[in-house]
């Protein structure tokens, strides 16, 4: 048995998983994290990726750069060109990150669940009474980064970011055991709540979830860092246009995103619990417009992903 597949059968227990990565200072270590990810030393640039390498199944084959400044350049690392084409389909949203999917399904009333058996609001999650309105009996989907992913997210649609909610919180673990442990998880981290609206008139809501290790969330189109350092509840007004693909931000580590459509949106049929899925893959479908009401804009564009 090799040295990697030993820890991973060590910290698949989840007793031990739970406590290595919950029971410990969060914040502290998160803010650790994030200044010595920026280190520029060779020596420790290297001492560090060789480490992830062996606790995770990294893989650097698809990056654009072949050296990296820091553990950081390499956590936020861009692809090839060409390598997340976005589905063309205009009536088709698609995933905005790499991602394993989690929990998805109906919203009952204003209740989704983090896992089945554990459901929370979307009050709680959104803070918002208006935009709870919006996506009441809707659709969710959960998509977890794991710490090898690419950590890049990209618009999902073409659509027009109006708002931005940061909520301050925690940073528990956001994998499947911890999601089984703590109630209203993803309702107690700190996340950015970004408000778009679609381009026929639909509320899409796409909830950025930080974790342990995740130093920050970077928004390209406010050119802001969020992260302990922001104190919220703030809220950022914007009017920002997006094309599908472009690309909204990066994690500085493993995440999680929550995608919030309407009620009449139906998931595609690769999406699928535990799967895998690609930023720029279909996610969901928007229904047709009504007769009489045709798509302002109907080409269909191809953005790539990077």
């Amino acid at each position: 048995m090799t040295v990697k597949s030993l820890i991973a059968t060590f910290t698949q227990q989840e007793d031990l998983n739970f406590l290595l990565t919950n029971r410990i200072p969060r914040a502290a270590v998160t803010r650790f994290m994030g200044w010595f990810s920026k280190i520029e030393q060779p020596l420790v640039r290297d001492f560090s990726i060789a480490c992830w390498r062996l606790f995770s199944d990294l893989d650097l084959t698809e990056a654009r750069k072949t050296s990296f400044k820091s553990l950081h350049d390499c956590f936020t690392r861009e692809l090839r060109p060409g390598l997340r084409p976005c589905d063309p389909d205009p009536s088709v949203v698609v995933s905005p990150c790499d991602a394993i999917v989690g929990a998805f399904g109906a919203i009952a009333d204003t209740e989704l669940f983090q896992v089945k058996g554990a459901g929370y609001s979307l009050l709680d999650l959104l803070g918002d009474p208006g935009l709870v309105e919006a996506h009441r009996n809707g659709r969710f989907v959960t998509l977890r980064l794991t710490s090898s992913m690419y950590h890049r997210f990209h618009a999902p649609a073409d659509c027009r970011i109006e708002q931005v909610d940061f909520i301050s919180g925690d940073t528990w673990n956001v994998n499947p055991i911890a999601l089984k442990r703590v109630e209203r998880l993803f309702c107690k981290n700190e996340r950015a709540v970004i408000r778009t609206r679609l381009d026929t008139g639909e509320t899409l809501t796409l909830v950025p979830v930080a974790a342990i290790l995740v130093a920050s969330i970077r928004l390209h189109f406010l050119d802001l860092v969020l992260n302990a350092e922001t104190r919220g509840p703030v809220v950022f007004p914007c009017d920002v246009t997006v094309r599908k693909g472009d690309e909204l931000g990066w994690f500085e580590h493993g995440s999680t995103i929550i995608v919030l459509a309407p009620d009449r949106f139906e998931f595609c049929d690769n999406v699928a619990e535990s799967g895998r899925i690609r930023a720029g893959q279909p996610l969901m479908r928007k229904p047709a417009p009504p007769v009489g009401k045709a798509h302002a804009d109907a080409s269909p564009d191809v953005v790539g992903a990077s």
